[in-house]
């Protein structure tokens, strides 16, 4: 798992190549939000705070992609099932936080990035 990276992933930077393309410049990275009371809440992956546009590119394994519908690891499996359950669970509790202080909040799958109808009309609300 030491390959593996959380930041600058190829389908990230292929969504911030698009969004550039698209005339969607003045994103942040990683940008750190927090709560009213100075507590941090999380690092979206691709934030717009003038907008409070908040993006997040999933892989679809790490992730477990409702649409995707990837199994889990044959060996190991039951510390498998537990980390994608915390990731999941991580992942509801960020966009439910944000939600709370007022953030539009996106995720973009891996899958969608990947196929050749992805576009970026979720922007346009």
């Amino acid at each position: 798992m030491i390959a593996n990276t959380s930041k600058d992933t190829k389908p990230e930077l292929r969504v911030r190549r698009m969004l550039r393309e698209a005339g969607y410049p003045g994103y942040r990275l990683h940008w750190r939000i927090d709560d009213e009371d100075g507590r941090y809440v999380c690092r979206p992956d691709i934030t717009y705070p003038g907008r409070r546009l908040a993006i997040f590119v999933h892989g679809c394994f790490w992730h477990r992609c409702p649409t995707c519908n990837l199994g889990l690891p044959k060996t190991n499996s039951d510390y498998w099932r537990e980390k994608f359950e915390r990731n999941v669970e991580r992942d509801k509790r960020k966009e439910s936080a944000l939600l709370d202080l007022g953030w539009d909040v996106r995720t973009i799958w891996e899958c969608k990035v990947d196929s050749e109808n992805f576009d970026l009309l979720f922007l346009a609300n």
